[in-house]
């Protein structure tokens, strides 16, 4: 599942060096956490957050037979 949410993340993103994704598993859940350049963010999430919505519907529909619950989450990488 994870290769899906990088296709289309890196599909938007310039920044493609600068995304970190983290995968937190607990049972039947997963998170997925994708940490994005400041510059990628309005790429990435799309007007409205239709890209974002895209992405989570894409998610939900694929992991039907892996009979478990994706949570993905999009966030925007803070200066060090």
């Amino acid at each position: 599942m994870l290769e899906l949410v990088k296709f289309v993340v890196e599909t938007f993103a310039e920044n493609k060096d600068a995304i970190v994704y983290d995968v937190a598993e607990d049972g039947r859940n997963v998170n997925i956490t994708v940490t994005l350049d400041p510059s990628d963010m309005g790429k990435v999430i799309g007007r409205q957050g239709k890209i974002a919505k895209a992405l989570r519907t894409l998610v939900k529909a694929a992991s039907l037979k892996e009979n478990k619950r994706y949570n993905i989450s999009i966030q925007e990488k803070t200066a060090e």
